[in-house]
């Protein structure tokens, strides 16, 4: 069977913490191709979540498996923390337009310190704010829900969204993963592959679905090849 060409990325936030270690492992061998690691700082979105530490707690498991760990920094002011997170383990780092004054100088630092850089837009910020950055980033994340809290559902805009984006990164050659996060499922998978997204982030849909952590993300990932015929 050929690779999807869409990756599954568990986000840990949606995880029993009493259980952390067990379920993630449980995603790893369940066909996880990334670890999402969502980091709330009260400020810029209205939740706590944690700080390098718990990324820093699954990166042997994550590097035993060979899966990047997939860090999202909700944070004001993300430069300051950009090498706390390298020391951490992240793979790929990624912050929001919103949060940091200076873009490009962010993105660089992240490069410079060997991860892969991302940037972030909340559900009602424009895409022209990422338009001057697509050839430098490594990934575009579009959040589908207002950040801060697990379980909300997906806002039906974002896939015009996407599609639009899709069209961006097209137009400048760029080969960018383009991942969504937000209220994602197998129930809008095809949707949101259909509109050109390569990365889905799923919290409650794979920690806390009806079946096993493995058998949500073999659903998430069989819709998914519905969109490619594979």
């Amino acid at each position: 069977m050929p690779p999807l060409p869409v990756k599954i990325a568990p986000s840990i936030l949606a995880a029993d913490f009493m259980r952390l270690g067990e379920q993630v492992s449980e995603a790893i061998e369940g066909g996880a191709d990334w670890l999402h690691v969502d980091i709330m700082d009260g400020r810029f979105v209205p939740n706590i979540s944690f700080g390098p530490m718990i990324p820093q707690a699954i990166r042997p498991l994550a590097k035993a498996a060979n899966i990047p760990l997939d860090v999202h920094l909700m944070i004001e002011e993300p430069e300051r923390y950009l090498e706390d997170f390298a020391k951490a383990g992240a793979s790929r780092l990624t912050v929001h337009v919103e949060a940091t004054n200076h873009l490009h100088r962010t993105v660089q630092a992240i490069k410079e310190l060997g991860m892969k850089a991302g940037v972030t837009l909340n559900p009602a910020t424009s895409l022209t704010t990422v338009e001057e950055i697509i050839p430098d980033v490594d990934l575009i994340l579009i959040m589908s829900v207002n950040p801060g809290f697990g379980g909300q559902s997906y806002i039906p805009q974002s896939t015009h969204k996407i599609r639009r984006l899709r069209q961006m990164l097209t137009e400048q050659r760029s080969n960018a993963w383009l991942e969504v996060d937000g209220g994602i499922s197998a129930k809008n998978t095809a949707e949101v592959v259909a509109a050109g997204a390569t990365a889905l982030v799923a919290g409650s849909a794979i920690f806390r679905g009806e079946k096993s952590i493995a058998a949500n993300i073999a659903e998430m990932k069989n819709v998914a090849r519905t969109v490619f015929s594979i």
